[in-house]
């Protein structure tokens, strides 16, 4: 036999390993991102995310200097403080009182003099970069790069005089570090050095073959930086030589090695910061070196995969993609209308989901968990008057219901800091937030009277954390939240007041309040009173599930019955106000009115008829184009009015190419969507918007393709979850529910509707309210009663209703009744 030499196996290994290698081939490439250049060192939102929940990355993919931009969840300017006025709580009274004589322009001025503070919340900040720099690798050719989100992970490649150079990068899930592979086809042929750059004060030392950075979070509005935090970075090679030479780690003549970045902060939870950081650090990087590099990315995926599967959606193609750019796909979508883009971008914000919300971690904030300045826009804290809920609305109906938990913790913390807010500023029992908070949990007002003085933030948060009982029935998770939602609504029970102009209707009212970001100081706004009436029913259900008192039960639902209704005003239009002021011309971002229709669901078809006809026109004079969350929102609102092609029409404003040509465009390169500039609350709000398109289960049951538009003529759905712990696959063509898979959680009664007729063992004609408490809604004394009759004059299509009893882990099949 002869002999193979070493340098021919390693030869054909590599030759191997480059042919195996994903993408390399041109693979199928729909749920890849995918580019056949760098990105641009000046344009942040041509570089791709990684994260893992915790640590977040950007990564450009340049070859002679790759830029990875760090980011750690809990790296904010300022620590533990408040920002209580306590002016607040003596001027309160007459402020109200200015409101209800008119005089919103005094009141404005009183509020900003007395509920105010200079501290208007600290900005969540960058952990700078890591470079790393080829030298003689300017020159290159078949560039390639791709964000594949299926496995979560980032690569490049270019070859340079016949050398093939790859570079693999993840957050890691499984070791909680940041973990690169740089390898060459040739043996030795690499030589770089790794470099740190951080805009913030910082110092950077050595120790053992260990880069290390310490750096803290910056002083702001007078608060002084108490988060310290450290960057560990090494390298474990096969060959070549690896030292530290002032302040740089270098590495010559390897063939591949492998680069560990790892994070730790001083941060406990929002009072402590007495964490050790180094040691937090250090820890985490000891143990991932003890991994393999293989075994280290298995079970990375094994992880995310775990999550990121449990959805799978397709939309159909219409187009080539797999030798096209994602940029110029973004680019052509006018055009093509390809529906894999919309599907990729689907799964991208699923995708974000999973890699900035982990238990145990922080919320997904206005940027995710990826931000590359000290002073981002807005501070990327947590607006809490739509943004941190809209980066929450995929959670449930997409499967990821575990990343809600981050943001359920964050409200269990704001009812705890809130209470010393509700008694201080409003002399109120309970707890309150206002329109914005941060990471140490403040809950007083924010920025300034117009845009601040909005006190129903906590009452929207707390809707999640009934919305996470009502997909997953689970009992002991609802009596462990009960105490916040009763919290809650004891803050409303007490600061609710009545409306002088309607003492006759005996309404109680919020005063002083705004329609969020939009309009005059007023009392009685719409929104506020559609989140008071969930807040009181919804407490008082869930009191009821538990087996509380019922006296207390029986106060809240009282209170809630004066609570104003909704009104229709002079336009035909859901007022915004209870005046009829609106301007049908006015196209505002915020169409904060509209909660009632979604995310509530006190709007309905069926059982408010001329509600539903008014919101429609409210969202027709808001007009279809708006910054990238509004987009996100309207979306998911033309689905609620069950108007599929004027949804798509919406998905068609957000697919538009936001570059320095196009400043109207509401997608970045790298499909991060614009306000602009980025908030990451746009791809969210697509991503819950397409599945509601897709399946609702709001109004009494599980509704099946309620909003499908005729673009999607084919497609199928796996893993889309229901409120009632219902799971369900489902295929559809000609735009008709063909096959249908349900399978129960928890059991229950299964309510479907369709609109063809379906057939399936066990199934009956749906009679009366449907007895699944998950799947009902209270709307004052009205009762959902499907109802053809109401039909009429909304242009809407029959529907057929059915019932199935179902047992819990079973599943149930069903299909058209042709």
């Amino acid at each position: 036999m002869r002999l193979i030499s070493g340098n021919l196996i390693m030869t054909l290994v590599f030759v191997i390993y480059f042919i195996a290698l994903p993408g390399y081939a041109q693979q199928n490439n729909s749920l890849r991102l995918q580019y056949y250049e760098p990105a641009d060192a000046k344009v942040w939102e041509q570089a791709l995310p990684i994260g893992n929940g915790r640590l977040g990355a950007m990564i450009y993919g340049i070859p002679a200097t790759e830029e990875i931009q760090l980011n750690e969840e809990t790296i904010w300017a300022g620590g533990p403080y408040r920002n209580d006025n306590p002016k607040a709580g003596v001027n309160l009274k007459k402020i109200q009182q200015l409101v209800f004589e008119g005089k919103t322009k005094e009141a404005d001025k009183l509020l900003n003099e007395t509920f105010f503070t200079k501290t208007h919340g600290m900005p969540f900040q960058t952990a700078g970069s890591l470079l790393i720099n080829f030298p003689g690798h300017d020159s290159y050719q078949k560039y390639y790069r791709e964000l594949d989100i299926e496995q979560a992970k980032s690569i490049s490649r270019y070859e340079i005089n016949g050398v093939t150079y790859t570079r693999e990068i993840f957050s890691s899930f499984s070791d909680d570090v940041i973990i690169v592979s740089i390898k060459a086809s040739k043996k030795n042929a690499l030589t770089f050095d790794l470099q740190y750059k951080n805009p913030a004060r910082h110092t950077v030392s050595a120790k053992d073959n260990i880069l290390i950075l310490e750096g803290r979070g910056g002083d702001h509005e007078g608060i002084k930086g108490e988060v310290i935090y450290q960057t560990h970075t090494t390298v474990k090679n096969v060959d070549g030589l690896v030292n530290i030479v002032d302040n740089k780690l270098q590495v010559k003549n390897a063939t591949s090695v492998v680069v560990y970045i790892s994070i730790g902060t001083n941060f406990i939870n929002y009072k402590s910061v007495a964490g050790d950081a180094g040691q937090q650090a250090e820890s985490k990087l000891s143990a991932a070196l003890k991994v393999n590099y293989s075994d280290a990315l298995e079970s990375h995926s094994k992880f995310y995969n775990a999550q990121f599967n449990t959805f799978k959606l397709d939309l159909g193609k219409t187009t080539a993609v797999d030798e096209i750019s994602t940029t110029e796909r973004i680019r052509q979508f006018q055009k093509t209308q390809d529906p894999s883009l919309v599907t990729l971008l689907t799964q991208f914000g699923r995708y974000l989901l999973i890699c900035s919300s982990q238990p145990n971690g922080q919320p997904a904030n206005l940027q995710g968990i990826w931000n590359n300045s000290l002073y981002p826009a807005w501070d990327s804290k947590y607006t809490i008057n739509i943004n941190t809920e809209m980066n929450y609305w995929p959670a449930e109906s997409t499967n990821l219901s575990h990343t809600h938990r981050p943001l359920i913790q964050m409200v269990k913390e704001l009812s705890e800091s809130g209470k010393e807010t509700a008694k201080s500023l409003y002399n109120a029992e309970g707890w309150v937030a206002h329109h914005n908070t941060d990471v140490w949990r403040v809950t007083s007002p924010i920025d300034f009277a117009a845009a601040g003085m909005w006190f129903t933030g906590g009452t929207w948060l707390a809707q999640h954390l009934w919305e996470h009982y009502l997909y997953n029935g689970d009992k002991k998770y609802l009596r462990e939240v009960y105490p916040i939602l009763k919290s809650a609504s004891d803050f409303l029970l007490s600061t609710l007041i009545p409306h002088p102009k309607y003492q006759d209707k005996g309404w109680m009212v919020l005063s002083p309040s705004i329609s969020p970001e939009h309009g005059p100081m007023a009392a009685g706004v719409t929104m506020d009173n559609q989140l008071v009436f969930d807040m009181l029913t919804r407490t008082a259900l869930a009191n009821e599930i538990l087996g509380e008192e019922t006296s207390y039960r029986d106060k809240l639902r009282a209170m809630a019955k004066r609570i104003p209704p909704m009104q229709v005003g002079k336009h035909t239009q859901l007022q915004e106000w209870l005046e009829d002021v609106d301007d049908p011309k006015n196209e505002h971002r915020h169409v904060s009115h509209l909660y009632g229709l979604y995310p509530g669901n006190q709007i309905s078809p069926y059982s408010t008829p001329a509600l539903f006809e008014a919101s429609r026109n409210s969202l027709r004079y808001r007009g279809d184009f708006a910054t990238g969350w509004s987009i996100g929102w309207k979306v998911n609102l033309w689905a609620r009015l069950l108007d599929g092609n004027h949804a798509y029409k919406i998905i068609n404003n957000m697919l538009t190419l936001a570059d320095k040509d196009n400043r109207d465009g509401r997608t970045y390169p790298n499909m991060f969507t614009a306000h602009p500039p980025f908030q990451i609350d746009g791809n969210f709000g697509l991503t819950a918007g397409v599945a509601e398109m897709l399946i609702q289960s709001h109004d009494g049951a599980v509704h099946v393709l309620p909003a499908l538009p005729s673009a999607w003529k084919k497609g199928s759905v796996q893993g889309i979850k229901a409120r009632g712990g219902f799971e369900i696959d489902m295929q559809w063509s000609d735009a008709l529910v063909n096959t249908l898979k349900v399978k129960s959680v928890i059991g229950g009664n299964l309510r479907l509707r369709s609109y063809v007729p379906l057939k399936g063992k066990g199934l009956k004609v749906a009679k009366g309210m449907n007895k699944n408490i998950l799947l009902n809604r209270e709307i004052g004394a009205t009762a959902l009663v499907s109802n053809q009759a109401n039909l009429k004059g909304n242009n809407l299509q029959k529907v057929y209703e059915y019932d199935i009893q179902t047992t819990a882990g079973k599943t149930y099949s069903f299909s058209i009744n042709k």
